[in-house]
């Protein structure tokens, strides 16, 4: 992993198989997709709202389409992936439970990175301050974020659940320190900042 690479894109770069067929879910400038195609020989496609980003994956060589994981992931064939990841936006998402249903149906394996609001020092900001916290995985105001649904690891665990999918790899973030959980509890949704989960289908 170089200094540059995102801890949690590093973290999913590990969960991914070789050679296996990846949909990277709001890839941005292609950062994961690169990083995959180099280490992991993935075929990797890519679809992302903004234009900025659509350009600057293409311009990397990536396969990547301007699109709306709200809106999009219906146009896809079910199984089309081994695997669809979503690097800290399902938390942007509109409807996210919808989201997850879609990547699960397209895809045999499912990753998700997210940013934890149950956070112990979100938890102290807001009952000290009385205001909206923010930390540096969720370094916005109240009034200019872009993620409009914030929530919980627990809480996305109890989502995970609702949808029949499975929790096989988890891994806890703090800072640039990662521990491998198997599956998060309530001191993971206390000290995380960030979770990076790998899912499936239940049988």
């Amino acid at each position: 992993m170089s200094i540059q690479t995102r801890v949690d894109l590093a973290l999913i770069a590990e969960m991914i198989a070789p050679d296996a067929r990846v949909l990277d879910v709001g890839c941005g400038d292609g950062d994961l997709l690169e990083l995959l195609t180099r280490t992991k020989n993935v075929d990797g496609r890519g679809i992302e709202l903004s234009q900025e980003g659509v350009n600057a994956s293409v311009t990397r060589g990536l396969s990547v389409i301007q699109g709306d994981a709200d809106a999009d992931l219906h146009d896809y064939p079910d199984n089309a992936f081994d695997y669809v990841i979503l690097s800290q936006t399902i938390q942007a998402t509109r409807n996210p439970r919808e989201v997850l249903m879609q990547m699960q149906r397209i895809g045999r394996r499912v990753v998700v990175s997210l940013p934890n609001f149950g956070n112990w020092r979100v938890r102290l900001q807001l009952l000290w301050s009385g205001r909206m916290p923010r930390t540096s995985s969720l370094d916005y105001n109240w009034y200019d974020t872009p993620n409009i649904h914030l929530c919980t690891v627990k809480d996305f665990v109890m989502l995970c659940e609702d949808l029949g999918l499975h929790i096989d790899d988890a891994v806890s973030v703090i800072g640039n320190k990662a521990k491998r959980v198997g599956r998060p509890g309530s001191i993971d949704n206390l000290t995380a900042e960030t979770a990076v989960l790998l899912m499936s289908r239940k049988k």
